[in-house]
C-alpha cells in the first residue's frame, strides 16, 4: 500500500508467505509507479523480507528498506 495515496500499488496471491511473494508484489508495484531512487519501503522483520534475494531486489531498483521492532505493529 502507498502510505501517501493508500492504495494498493502491488500485490501477489500464493499459498504461503515467501521471498517469491514478496518479490512479485514488489516488482508489480515498481513497474505500475516506477518511483525515484531513494524510496522507503516499510515492513515487518519477517523472513521473506530479510533474505539475501528480496535486499537484492530493492537494491536494484534503488529501494531503501525500514524494518518495524520485533513486536511492533503498524496503525
Amino acid at each position: 500500500m502507498d502510505l501517501y495515496s493508500r492504495r494498493i500499488v502491488g500485490w501477489h496471491l500464493d499459498k504461503r508467505m515467501t521471498t517469491d511473494l514478496v518479490s512479485k508484489a514488489m516488482m508489480k508495484a515498481y513497474n505500475l509507479r516506477q518511483p525515484r531512487k531513494g524510496l522507503v519501503f516499510h515492513s515487518d522483520r519477517g523472513s521473506q523480507y530479510t533474505s539475501k534475494r528480496y535486499r537484492n531486489l530493492l537494491a536494484n531498483y534503488g529501494i531503501r528498506a525500514n524494518m518495524d521492532d520485533v513486536g511492533a505493529s503498524i496503525r
